[in-house]
């Protein structure tokens, strides 16, 4: 009868370890469920943040395109402004002739008056 007890006893052990197998296993498969899960989750919110940060490097870029076409215009409406040297020759003539100096139609009517 040992033979029994002992061949029962070997059975009762590999059907206990296969047990905590099995739970083991479950257990596995139950993290890695998570673990996907989890995986999803996080792929789906890099996606989204992709598309945000795509939407925000659109936006930038025509941003820097208005920005490049302003400029462009800017640079072209300064050509039509006068130049130093223009402005230093208008100096020189004005100081030649000097304005303040001319008299008024009233001024010169006077002095013919006086002169007469």
């Amino acid at each position: 009868m040992p033979e029994v007890t002992t061949a029962e006893n070997v059975l009762a052990d590999l059907n206990a370890r296969i047990r905590v197998l099995e739970e083991k296993q479950n257990i596995l498969r139950e993290k890695l469920l998570v673990v996907n899960q989890n995986m999803l989750e996080e792929y789906k919110r890099i996606i989204q943040e992709i598309k945000i940060i795509n939407t925000d490097l659109r936006d930038l870029k025509e941003e820097l395109s208005n920005n490049k076409e302003m400029m462009r215009h800017f640079i072209k409406e300064m050509e039509n402004f006068a130049r130093k040297e223009n402005l230093l020759i208008l100096e020189k003539y004005i100081k030649l002739w000097d304005p303040m100096k001319f008299v008024t139609e009233a001024e010169v009517i006077k002095l013919v008056k006086e002169k007469r």
